[in-house]
C-alpha cells in the first residue's frame, strides 16, 4: 500500500506500509549519485514514483502502452515490484514476465543545450525504452548498467519515459542468480527481482565528453595510467587529468586528439591503497575545445598492486590472508536493492566487526555505491556473475558474454576488487563458456587474478588460481583434508581438464588456492535450514566456528577462505546476523577468532610445487569420450541380455545397432538409452608400447563393468560425474599390440540412464 502525491519531475514523499506501520522514505529514495567513480554535477535522479503495470497478456505494444497511456498501478523506483519498499510486494506466486513502467519529467534548465543521457543502473532482464513515444534504446542483461541518448527526443515542458521489460527467468536462457523460479522462496533460492532494481537518472554532457575510462595504478613507479574514450565529433580537443591527495594537486597530464587518449600521472605523493588502511586519490578529467570546457568528470583511484607469486597472492608485495564473508546482497524490504546508501556501508562494517577483511559477492552483481564504500573502507572483493538459472545453452552465450564484458568495463577501476570469478558451481559441459569468459576477463583486465568457476568443474588447463567448497561440520576432518591435499602425493598423473571432472579440477596445480565456501553453521533455524546439523548451544557454535576457521588459518598453503554467510536470507538461516541485520553472536568474539594471524601471513613454509610429470602427463587416448572429439567413435550396442561370450573379441556383434556415446536419457546424450540394461562394444588399436600409467575416465549413473579383450579391468558402483580411476596393472594385463576390444555393461538402477568413458595410456 502506498500513499503518494504525483509531482512529475519533483521529489515525492512516500509512505509505505511495512509490518503494520507506515515507514516514511526519503523525499526521493536512494537520492545519492549512483556512480561516485564517474560523477558529473549536472544530473537529476528519476527515482521515486512511477506508473506500473503487469502485462498479463503480453499485448502492451498493441494496446499502445509505449506512449501516452496511463498504467494501472504505482511503484516506487528503484525497488522491484516483489519488494515491500516498492509499495506493491507482489507475491512470488505471480510470475511477472512482462511489465511496464511510465513517468514524466521536466528537463532542468541547466541541461538545456546539452546532450542528455538517460541512465539505468540495472533492469532485470530485457528492456525497451521509449521517450515521448520514440524508441530510445534496448538492453539485454539484468545486472549491467546501460544508457540511452535521448537529446533528440526531448521537448519543452513535460517529457514521458516508458520502459517495457521482459523477465523470463523460466526460459533457461536467462541467468537469475539466487532468484527462485518456483512459486515461493525455497532452499538457497529467494524471492525474485523483476524489472528496475537500481537507480534511474538523467545526466547532461557536452557535445563531446569522456564516455569511459580505464585506470591502472603502478605503485612501483608512483604513477597511474589512464585511458579515456571520447564520444563526440569536436575538433582540437584537449583532455586534462589531475590527481589530488587530501585536496592538494599531486599529478597531472594532458593529451590531445579525438576518440581515445592515454595519460600518465606521475604522483608527487605515493600513498598506497591497503586492505584496512585505504587511501584514495581524487581524480578530475576536463575535456576542452579551445577555450570552451565541454566536459568535467570526477572520479577517484587507489594505488594498489596485485601479484601472483607461486602459491601466494601478494597485495602491494604482502601476503594478505583473505578472510572473506559470503555476501549475497539481499535485504528484507528491498530484496536486491538496499533501502539506503547507509545500508550498503553498514553491511561492510558488520563484516569488518566480525574480523573479515573482504567478501565474495555471490551470485549477484553489486551496485557501484557498494563498491565505492568497499574502496573507502579498504575492503577486499571478488566479483561474480549471477550464472544460476542459465542452462549453458549456446544460444545464450552471446547475452552472457556481452553482459559480463559490460560489467568488467563498469567495475575494473575499483581498487577493492582483487579478483574475478564469473561462475559458481558449474556442472558438466560448461568448459567452452568458462574458458571463453576467462579469456575475455583477462583481455579486458589483466591486472587481477581470475578464477573460471568457483566450487567445482574447473576446466582451465593452466589456471592461475583455484578453489574448492567444503561444508564439513567436523573441524578436524576439514583440517586434515586440506593439509593432506597439499602434502599427500597423488596416485598418478592428473587427468586432462577437458573432461570437466572434479578429480582434475581439485588436483593441486601449485597455484594460489582458497576454500571459497565453508561453515554455513545454522543458528535459530526454526522454519528454515542451514548446512548440516546445527549446534545446540552458543558454546558449541563458537567451538565449531573457531575450529573451522583455525583449520584454514593454520594451513600455509591457503591464501584465504570464505565463510557462509553474512546474514540470513529468508529461509536460509546460517548468517552471522539475522536477515534484519541484528547480530546473532558477539561480533567482538567472532573478530578475535577470525582476525588472528594466519600461517600464510607468518610466511610459514608451503608445499613444494607439483612435479612436471604429475602436471603434464602425456596421455594417449585409446578409447575416446565425447570430449575427445573425433577419437570418440561409434559403438555397437544392445539393450537385451546377450550371450555370455559377448565380452570376448570373437563375439559377432554385426546385428547390434550402432551409436555414439554418451548413451542416456536426457541432456548431452548422443544415443538414446531408456532400458534397464545397456551392452556396448567396439575395437581400438594399441601400438604395444610401454605402459607407464593406465586410466579410465568415466561418467555413469549406476553400476558399470568394463572389459578389455574379455578381461574385466574395472567395476564401478553408484552415480558420478566424470572422474578418473587408475587401472595401470589390469589394463597392462589385458592389452595387446594391434586390435583390441572394449566391452561395457551399464545398469540403470533408479538414477536415470547415462554412460560415457575414455581409456587413457601414458
Amino acid at each position: 500500500m502506498t500513499n503518494t502525491r504525483i509531482l512529475p519531475g519533483l521529489a515525492v514523499l512516500t509512505a509505505v506500509l511495512l509490518g503494520g506501520a507506515f515507514h516514511i522514505l526519503a523525499a526521493v529514495p536512494r537520492p545519492e549519485h549512483p556512480r561516485p567513480d564517474l560523477q558529473r554535477d549536472n544530473w537529476m535522479t528519476l527515482n521515486g514514483e512511477w506508473q506500473f503495470e503487469i502485462d498479463k497478456t503480453a499485448d502492451g505494444d498493441s494496446r499502445g502502452l509505449t506512449y501516452g497511456r496511463e498504467l494501472n498501478s504505482r511503484i516506487i523506483v528503484p525497488f522491484c515490484p516483489e519488494s515491500k519498499l516498492s509499495g506493491l510486494a507482489v507475491p512470488t506466486t505471480q510470475h511477472m514476465k512482462d511489465v511496464w513502467y511510465r513517468r514524466t519529467f521536466t528537463v532542468p534548465p541547466a541541461m538545456n543545450g546539452k546532450r542528455v543521457r538517460l541512465h539505468f543502473g540495472g533492469v532485470d532482464y530485457r528492456s525497451w525504452v521509449f521517450v515521448n513515444g520514440q524508441p530510445a534504446g534496448t538492453h539485454v542483461g539484468g545486472n549491467a548498467a546501460f544508457h540511452c541518448e535521448i537529446t533528440n527526443f526531448l521537448k519543452e515542458g513535460a517529457n514521458e519515459v516508458v520502459v517495457k521489460v521482459l523477465d523470463d527467468l523460466w526460459s533457461g536462457l536467462q541467468p537469475g542468480g539466487k532468484q527462485s523460479g518456483s512459486d515461493q522462496s525455497a532452499g538457497c533460492f529467494y524471492t525474485r527481482t523483476t524489472g528496475i532494481w537500481q537507480p534511474v537518472w538523467l545526466e547532461a554532457v557536452g557535445s563531446s565528453f569522456v564516455e569511459e575510462i580505464s585506470v591502472v595504478s603502478d605503485p612501483d613507479n608512483a604513477r597511474v595510467l589512464i585511458t579515456a574514450k571520447i564520444n563526440g565529433s569536436d575538433r582540437d580537443l584537449t583532455l586534462k587529468a589531475e590527481a589530488f591527495a587530501d585536496g592538494k594537486p599531486v599529478g597531472s597530464d594532458t593529451a590531445s586528439g579525438p576518440w581515445q587518449n592515454t595519460l600518465v600521472l606521475d604522483l608527487k605523493e605515493k600513498k598506497l591503497w591497503e586492505p584496512g588502511a585505504p587511501f584514495l586519490y581524487d581524480l578530475k578529467l576536463t575535456l576542452s575545445s579551445g577555450s570552451d570546457k565541454l566536459d568535467e568528470l570526477k572520479s577517484y583511484f587507489g594505488l594498489r598492486q596485485i601479484v601472483i607469486d607461486g602459491r601466494r597472492i601478494l597485495i602491494n608485495g604482502k601476503p594478505v590472508f583473505q578472510r572473506l564473508i559470503l555476501d549475497q546482497g539481499f535485504y528484507p524490504e528491498g530484496l536486491w536493492t538496499a533501502p539506503s546508501d547507509e545500508a550498503l556501508k553498514r553491511d561492510i562494517e558488520m563484516s569488518i566487526a566480525c574480523g573479515y577483511n573482504g567478501a565474495r559477492l555471490h551470485q549477484k552483481v553489486f551496485e557501484p555505491r557498494f563498491l565505492y564504500w568497499a574502496d573507502k573502507l579498504g575492503y577486499l572483493l571478488w566479483g561474480e556473475y549471477p550464472n544460476a538459472g542459465y542452462g549453458n545453452q549456446r544460444e545464450g552465450f552471446s547475452a552472457v558474454v556481452n553482459e559480463w564484458t559490460e560489467l568488467l568495463r563498469r567495475d575494473r577501476n575499483h581498487p577493492s576488487i582483487i579478483g574475478w570469478c564469473a561462475f559458481n558451481e558449474n556442472f558438466e559441459g560448461t568448459g567452452e563458456l568458462q574458458q571463453m569468459i576467462w579469456k575475455i576477463t583477462k583481455a579486458i583486465d589483466p591486472t587481477r587474478p581470475a578464477l573460471e568457476a568457483s566450487g567445482w568443474m574447473h576446466t582451465l588447463p593452466q589456471p592461475e588460481v583455484r578453489d574448492a567448497h567444503d561444508y564439513s561440520g567436523n573441524p578436524e576432518q576439514l583440517r586434515k583434508r586440506w593439509m593432506d591435499y597439499f602434502t599427500a602425493p597423488p596416485e598418478g598423473p592428473y587427468p586432462p581438464a577437458r573432461y570437466d571432472n572434479p578429480a582434475s579440477s581439485k588436483a593441486d596445480r601449485g597455484v594460489p588456492f582458497m576454500i571459497s565456501e565453508i561453515g554455513g553453521i545454522g543458528w535459530a533455524t526454526e522454519g528454515g535450514w542451514s548446512y548440516g546439523n546445527g549446534p545446540k548451544t552458543l558454546e558449541e557454535f563458537y567451538a565449531r566456528y573457531q575450529g573451522t576457521v583455525d583449520a584454514l588459518l593454520d594451513n600455509p598453503n591457503l591464501f584465504g577462505f570464505c565463510y557462509t554467510q553474512l546474514t540470513d536470507i529468508e529461509q536460509e538461516r546460517n548468517g552471522l546476523y539475522f536477515y534484519d541485520r541484528r547480530p546473532k553472536f558477539d561480533p567482538g568474539k567472532l573478530h578475535e577468532i577470525t582476525s588472528r594471524q594466519a600461517a600464510y601471513e607468518r610466511g610459514e613454509a608451503v608445499a613444494p610445487q607439483p612435479s612436471v610429470t604429475t602436471l603434464d602427463a602425456k596421455w594417449r587416448v585409446l578409447v575416446g569420450a565425447e570430449q575427445d572429439g573425433k577419437l570418440s567413435t561409434p559403438y555397437k550396442y544392445a539393450t537385451e541380455q546377450p550371450g555370455d561370450d559377448w565380452v570376448r573379441e570373437e563375439f559377432d556383434d554385426r546385428a547390434w545397432k550402432s551409436g555414439l556415446a554418451p548413451f542416456g536419457n536426457g541432456n548431452r546424450t548422443r544415443t538414446e538409452w531408456k532400458t534397464p540394461e545397456l551392452y556396448f562394444r567396439k575395437t581400438f588399436e594399441y601400438d604395444g608400447g610401454p605402459l607407464k600409467y593406465g586410466a579410465v575416465v568415466i561418467r555413469h549413473n549406476d553400476n558399470t563393468e568394463i572389459y578389455i579383450n574379455g578381461q574385466e579391468i574395472l567395476g564401478v558402483r553408484g552415480s558420478k560425474g566424470y572422474y578418473m580411476v587408475m587401472v595401470t596393472e589390469s589394463l597392462a594385463k589385458a592389452l595387446k599390440k594391434g586390435t583390441n576390444t572394449i566391452a561395457v555393461h551399464s545398469h540403470e538402477g533408479g538414477r536415470g540412464q547415462w554412460i560415457d568413458l575414455a581409456i587413457l595410456a601414458d
